[in-house]
This record gives C-alpha cells, sequence and structure tokens, in this order.
C-alpha cells in the first residue's frame, strides 16, 4: 500500500519502493532535476513478507503503463520473482542500508556487531517491534543482544535529531549506541545508474 505519492506524468520515470529513506530520495530527485516520480511504501511491510509481496505486486501491476524502478534491497525471498514480473528494475543491494553505506562500509559494520538503526525506525520502534516481539522486553533484549554488540544510529545529511529516540531504541535492547554520519553519494550513484539503466532499456 502507497503512502506517499507525486503527481504521474507518462514520459517521467515512477519509483516506486520502500519509504525509509524517502527524505533521502526526494533531495536527490530534487538536486538532480531527475524527470521521476515517486510511490514509496511503509518500510513496517519487511516485518511481513506476505504483505510486502501483495504491496509491491499491486503497486507495480496498478501502474502497469509506466516505466518503474523499485528502490528495495533483497527485502523478500521472491524480490526479484516480483521485480521481473511487474516488468521492473530494482536498486541492486542487500538492503536500504546496504545501498545507503555501501557494501564496504555496511559489511565492515555488520562483522562488528551492528545493528543498524535509521530514523524512521528509530520514531517508530515500539509499534514495529511490538508487530513482531509483542510486549515482552526480556524477548526484545534476548534477540537483540544475542544477534547484535550495538546499536548504530545512522544520521544522513536529511536527518531531523533523532538522538533521545535512538538512546531510548538502545536502552530498551540493552546495547551500547554509536553513532555514524554518512553522505548520500553512494545512495544517489545507485539511483542514477539504475535509473539510466531502465531509460536505456525502453
Amino acid at each position: 500500500m502507497a503512502v506517499t505519492e507525486n503527481a504521474e506524468q507518462p514520459e517521467r520515470l515512477l519509483l516506486i519502493g520502500c519509504g525509509i529513506l524517502q527524505k533521502e530520495i526526494r533531495y536527490l530527485i530534487e538536486k538532480n532535476s531527475w524527470q521521476m516520480d515517486t510511490s514509496f511504501m511503509r518500510s513496517a511491510l519487511h516485518n511481513n513478507i506476505g504483505k510486502l509481496e501483495k504491496g509491491l505486486t499491486g503497486s507495480l501491476a496498478k501502474r502497469a503503463d509506466r516505466e518503474t524502478i523499485v528502490f528495495y534491497g533483497c527485502c523478500h525471498p521472491d524480490m526479484d520473482r516480483i521485480i521481473e514480473k511487474g516488468n521492473s528494475l530494482r536498486t541492486p543491494g542487500q538492503n536500504c542500508v546496504d545501498i545507503l553505506l555501501g557494501r564496504e562500509l555496511f559489511d565492515l559494520e555488520l562483522e562488528r556487531g551492528a545493528f543498524f538503526l535509521l530514523e524512521e525506525w528509530a520514531q517508530r520502534w515500539s509499534p514495529i517491534t511490538e508487530m513482531v516481539f509483542g510486549k515482552n522486553p526480556e524477548v526484545i533484549r534476548s534477540v537483540f543482544q544475542e544477534a547484535h554488540k550495538y546499536i548504530l544510529a545512522i544520521r544522513t545529511p536529511c536527518s531531523d535529531d533523532f538522538s533521545e529516540e535512538a538512546q531510548e531504541v538502545a536502552s530498551i535492547v540493552g546495547l551500547p549506541l554509536q553513532w555514524m554520519d554518512v553522505g548520500l553519494e553512494h545512495l544517489e550513484s545507485t539511483l542514477d545508474q539504475t535509473m539510466q539503466k531502465k531509460l536505456k532499456s525502453r
């Protein structure tokens, strides 16, 4: 289910994707004067791959008359099949953080034990985690402490101040909080390459 959408014009590309980085994507579209509209889906759909597939499949089918690219990583086991069936093209990457940071930095922090925290997830932490774990703080702490060593909160040039929310998340899961400031260069390059590849395939 799409939550935001710009006016559609047949000659423009349409980006359909996860809303987790919608501020950053809109900024880059404006900065580069890309001829592209957007339709963002709720980031919480990652917690239910059935709803994610239904939402993305429906969005692509509804816009079958448009040239589309999809901003998603491998967030569904059959993601590439869904994209191919929808006659679209996906941004390459494991997930949104990989696309934002680049594979080398992403893998480095992942190996160190990071749990990546973006602004939207920090601000909506309780309702998102309760969908998966319920209201059970002991379970949440156990799961996160077993899989991760620290919370890595990621700020971009488009981020608002979410330091209080990030600290609350770290307290809830019982892990230390670290911060990383990143630019949009890798995200910009990935979007541009995907867009150009789609345009050339017309």
